[in-house]
């Protein structure tokens, strides 16, 4: 067995890449477990890494700090890559004031870690580590172990040591901390959560009203004669008619169409458009046109052709006039009508009504290739890890610093990824990353870089735990998760009325804590958190990102 013996303590670049897979494997595996009903996840490398750094294993200093450092770049830049295009719309289609209180929290956390080093009770590293530990947010740390890097390139290694210790105290009240305070609040208000998550799912019905079908019958004289292209709801794109029956014969909308009395159309929109457009033409039909005999088909067309992507429907030749209709455009889950001030992105549904022959010429033009859409784009992969690499290496200045700052393997990327994501398409790329490609990339990239970062702490933990300052950091972690919570919670029951079931997604997304959220819709008995959860994690996640890094610039002293 000598040979086993080799192969984990060699300094070898095999012997560092069966150590990274040995912690990697163990720690996925270890955070599978339910412990209270609540797993680990992907934070169980870290406590591989450090098990396995306590008993001696390790890797070359050059090899680890390079795998801790490329693995951060493939964690960050598939997060950008995953926030970026809803960045900006979660800041609108809500409000600010889910946002205003996630960032509320976020920042009352950064503060109590910044006092509980300003008066002496912590290092900085160790407070950095347990602010990130605290709200389970593993970008945190890598964005301060980075900023580190910037202003102290000699302490670097001990101060993200430090830090990597910290994460790992404060980590698991974290994961349980949240839950505490759901069930906290539920206890303190006497919640109905049923009834909590019955409001919510009407309130974001309203906001977002889905769009709805309806065959109306011409019957106002006024209406007769008049082209259908004509009415002012079809013209703005409110409501697309997809096919007209008249004589009996189904046909697709043309250019030329001309309501007759008695012709029915199958229209789609927002409800209140087609409820407009009916009064202007005639009455509501119970006929169900898509089930009457006739040429027409529906199909649901994936965008997968590059010429496809950044034009609308109309530029690209299909609506009226093309014996196709686009009914709906299908984005994220959610669907929309196809106006001509919307652009097709990478990926989109369309869904068509046509003829066999006018719907095999729509295909040829958005390409509906379910292989293309799965393939990722690999060039515009590297080349946004390049130009964020670059942008992370550009000096800025900060005042109080003597040389400027940069925003490293963590921030740069990240911001590149944003960019990138919001422009879509740019330079002939498609800056579209599917989905599974993206989770692919982004659950390597962290595990490689805890697996590291417990690797170098490993050796330290236990007797720091175990010292009279651990029970400091526990008390000091447990507070950066708690304080903050309770206090963004009883501010939004009691002075903003905010229902429970929003609370536990503000929450769950505030920490960018998927476990939180899954237990919150267990509880719940439902997904309405999930569209809070989704709202405010874009912003979330940046500012953690962001405070991560401001904590050690403007808090080192040298």
């Amino acid at each position: 067995m000598d040979w086993l013996t080799v192969l984990f303590t060699s300094s070898a670049a095999v012997s560092a890449i069966a150590v990274l897979g040995l912690v990697a494997a163990t720690g996925l595996a270890l955070g599978r477990i339910p412990v209270a009903g609540v797993r680990l996840g992907v934070g169980g490398v870290l406590f591989s890494g450090l098990a396995a750094g306590h008993f001696g294993l390790g890797m070359d200093h050059h090899v680890l700090e390079f795998a801790r450092e490329f693995g951060l770049i493939l964690f960050v830049y598939a997060i950008g890559m995953q926030v970026g295009p809803g960045f900006v719309d979660s800041l609108r289609r809500r409000g600010l004031r889910l946002n205003a209180m996630a960032a509320l929290i976020v920042l009352l956390g950064a503060g109590l870690a910044a006092v509980f080093h300003l008066t002496g009770l912590l290092p900085l590293p160790v407070a950095v580590g347990l602010y990130s530990g605290a709200v389970t947010n593993t970008p945190s740390l890598a964005a301060a172990s980075q900023a580190f890097r910037e202003v102290a390139p000699a302490l670097a290694e001990a101060g993200i040591s430090q830090a990597g210790l910290g994460y790992a105290v404060a980590y698991p009240f974290g994961i349980f901390g949240i839950i505490l305070t759901m069930l906290l609040l539920r206890r303190i208000f006497g919640i109905n959560p049923a009834e909590e998550t019955r409001q919510l799912e009407a309130l974001l019905q309203s906001q977002t009203p889905p769009l709805t079908a309806a065959t109306i019958e011409v019957t106002l004289p006024a209406a007769f004669g008049r082209k259908l292209s004509e009415l002012p709801q079809i013209a703005d794109g409110s409501v697309v008619a997809s096919r007209v029956m008249a004589s009996g014969v189904v046909r697709p909308v043309g250019t030329d169409t001309v309501l007759a009395p008695g012709m029915l159309i199958h229209v789609v929109g927002r409800a209140e458009a087609a409820d407009a457009l009916c009064r202007e033409v005639g009455h509501p039909s119970q006929e169900h046109l898509p089930a009457l005999p006739g040429p027409l088909e529906v199909r649901r067309l994936i965008v997968t052709r590059p010429a496809a992507v950044g034009r609308t429907v109309p530029e690209l030749g299909l609506g009226r006039g093309r014996e196709v209709a686009v009914t709906r455009i299908i984005r994220s889950g959610t669907e929309f009508s196809p106006g001509p001030d919307v652009p097709l992105h990478w990926g989109d549904i369309v869904r068509c009504v046509g003829t066999a022959a006018a719907l095999a010429g729509a295909e040829r033009l958005v390409g509906n290739s379910t292989r293309d859409l799965a393939n990722p784009h690999i060039l515009p992969i590297f080349i946004g890890i390049l130009l964020g690499t670059v942008l992370g290496s550009i000096p800025l200045p900060v005042p109080g610093l003597p040389t400027g700052v940069r925003l490293g393997v963590a921030g740069g990327p990240l911001l590149a990824s944003i960019l990138l994501s919001r422009l879509h398409h740019f330079g002939g790329l498609v800056w579209y990353l599917p989905q599974s490609a993206n989770l692919l990339l982004r659950e390597i990239g962290i595990c490689l870089f805890l697996s590291c970062v417990g690797l170098a702490a490993g050796s330290r933990f236990l007797a720091s735990v175990a010292s009279g300052q651990g029970l400091v950091w526990l008390a000091a972690g447990a507070a950066i998760t708690f304080v903050p919570l309770l206090a963004a919670g009883i501010i939004g029951r009691v002075f903003l009325r905010c229902n429970y079931a929003s609370t536990c997604g503000l929450l769950a997304g505030a920490m960018t804590d998927p476990p939180a959220l899954a237990f919150a819709s267990q509880m719940l008995g439902g997904d309405a958190p999930a569209s809070v959860y989704a709202t405010v994690y874009p912003l979330a996640m940046i500012l953690r990102i962001v405070t991560g890094q401001l904590l050690v610039l403007l808090l080192f002293t040298g």
